[in-house]
Formats: structure tokens, sequence, C-alpha cells
């Protein structure tokens, strides 16, 4: 890549298609996966906050900032429930990943795909270590644009090879079966979220209105499940009856913004919850029993996307996945940036 300090790269969402599909779909979540494990092993080496949010009656606008000290990533994202009315995408986003000892940016990205991509990823990563040893069926409820990356992650992670597919708008289910056609899964199309759930090792829940709903009540819920809720993930947006909650491990990402954001914000603020990186750097067990139900309580935070930025970043060597930029002013003399402009008109 270019090493211009003037020149930063940029992946548009064109090559971003273009450096995942020469990757593979299953590969790329694959190594994605990796990186996000890695990264909530060294937990302890981020600044870690609350997005910054601000809400509106449509949705709400996000960023999401974290540094190790040595670099430091944000991402842009919005939430707009609504937005399919007008044939616009219900989440949208872009991100930069920087150099904390100069602070200048080391890559400006895409993160509408990108994001789907490291939701799905660390879905199955939290999977690997809460699901129940031989898991191979997985419900989907709520069958739109995150759902064939949610299958597609927990089957190169996990080897799930049977779905059980629910949405409201059976269309949108019927789009997943074409996507995933071919792709290994064995799929079954439900007529009800109860159908969906029948039978199934994990339950994915990853619906799209914002406000408190009840996807799936204490009764669809048996021994031994594994509950992965990734639609929850605003004030005002739950998907789990909150009897399903008392009944499971809960475990989380970040607890001051799961708490606001999660299915846990039905709880009360001191409820016991159990955090992920502790699993995966060893210091917790995760599943103590078969019988157990445990329930990844999933917002996405910024650790996440910066595990993501990372891990573009790295794969761009050798390609031509990206456009040099000419994002920042570089003047031959850095204090003389208003010469520099004015040189720019002769």
């Amino acid at each position: 890549m270019q090493p211009n300090l003037n020149i930063v790269p940029f992946v548009s969402v064109d090559n971003m298609m273009k450096l995942v599909l020469s990757i593979g779909v299953e590969a790329f979540l694959t190594g994605l996966a990796a990186y996000v494990e890695d990264d909530f092993r060294r937990w302890e080496s981020f600044d870690k906050t609350p997005r910054v949010a601000s809400h509106s009656a449509e949705g709400v606008i996000e960023l999401m900032p974290t540094s190790d000290g040595v670099a430091y990533g944000f991402k842009y994202v919005n939430g707009h429930p609504r937005n399919t009315r007008d044939g616009r995408q219900t989440v949208t986003a872009f991100g930069v990943l920087a150099d904390v000892s100069n602070g200048y940016p080391l890559l400006l990205t895409e993160m509408t795909i990108l994001t789907a991509l490291r939701t799905a990823a660390t879905s199955a990563v939290a999977g690997r270590h809460l699901a129940a040893k031989g898991a191979r069926c997985m419900a989907i409820i709520g069958n739109g644009a995150q759902a064939e990356f949610q299958a597609l992650a927990f089957k190169a992670l996990m080897g799930i090879d049977r779905l059980r597919l629910y949405d409201i708008d059976r269309t949108a289910s019927e789009k997943c079966v074409r996507n995933l056609k071919g792709l290994g899964f064995d799929i079954h199309v439900a007529a009800s979220a109860e159908d969906a759930v029948e039978g199934a090792d994990i339950v994915t829940t990853v619906t799209a209105d914002k406000q408190y709903a009840t996807i799936l009540t204490d009764n669809m819920v048996g021994a031994g499940v594994h509950i992965n809720a990734v639609g929850g993930d605003c004030p005002g947006k739950t998907e789990l009856h909150a009897d399903i909650l008392r009944r499971a491990q809960i475990f989380v990402e970040y607890p001051p913004q799961t708490r606001i954001e999660g299915e846990i914000q039905q709880l009360p603020a001191d409820y016991p919850v159990r955090e992920l990186w502790r699993v995966i750097a060893g210091l917790d067990a995760g599943r103590a029993d078969p019988a157990e139900i445990t329930l990844f309580d999933s917002v996405g935070f910024a650790t996440e996307d910066f595990s993501a930025l990372r891990f573009v970043r790295d794969r761009l060597h050798g390609t031509q996945f990206y456009e040099d930029l000419d994002l920042l002013a570089d003047p031959d003399e850095p204090r003389d940036l208003f010469g520099m402009l004015l040189r720019a008109a002769a």
C-alpha cells in the first residue's frame, strides 16, 4: 500500500465485496473470527466505553471507538428499522483505523458489509464457547440482511448444517433459501417461531423492529439450548421474554453497554451476568452442563469492529482491492498550511 503520509487506503463497497469473494465468504468469516477471538483474549489492553449514541424517533446514529494503545479504531453506524420502506438499508456503516503514535489514519473502509460479517463471526465465536457439544441445527428467527452471514459463520466455525428459518415476511425466508442454495445446508422454512425452534440446538434471533418484542417466550426454550440474541441492540428494543433470561446463564460483551441496550435491560441493574472475554481467555467456564441454557446477549462492541478493521488492513497487502485516497493535507513545511493553499492556485 502507498507509503505517502497524505494517502489513506480506502476500501469501497465494491472493493470490499471483491476482497471477501477473493478470500471466500466462509474463509473470510473464519479469519475474522480468529482476530475477534484474539482481541477478546487481550480485552484488558483496550480502552472501553459504551457507544456514543444519538437517538431519534426513527432510529439511532452511533460512534463506536476503542484503542489498544497502538492503533485506534472507530465505526460510524446507524440503525433505522423503517428505512426499508424507502428502499434503504436498516444499518449502514463506515470505519477508520489510525496509528496512535501520530494520529494518522491507516485505513478508511465501508463497514456495512463488514459489520454483517463481524457480527456473524462474533456470534459464532460465542457459540463455539457456549453451545452444547455436537450442535448441528440452528433456528434463525428474522431472515433479513444478517441471516445468511449468521448461517455461514456457524457452519464455518461449528459445522452447523441444518437451518430452520422463520420470518413474519415469508419472502425474507425464501430469499435466504435462494442465497444459501448449494452451500451445504438442509433448510426448513418454518410456519411460526414455535415451529422454527423445534429441535434446534442453537436459536438465533435477529429481528429489526425497534420495540420491546417477545420473539421467544419461555415455553419455547428447552434444556440445553444456546440462544444467540442479536436483534436487541438499543434501548427499548428486545426480543426475549424476561423469564428466559432468568433461566439462562447470560454472557455479554461489555456489561455497561449491554445493560443499556441488550436483553438484560429488562432485568435489575445489578443482575449477575458473565463476560464473554473471560471465557475466551480461560478465566471463567462457559457451559457447565449439557442441560444448561446459555444466552449470548449480543449488542456489538467496538473491539469487534477494531478486529474487523485490523483483519481487512492485513488482507489488503498485495491486492488491488483499495483506492489511494488523498485525505490528509501534507505541506512540505508542516507549519505552512496556508502557503500550501496559496500554491494550489499557481
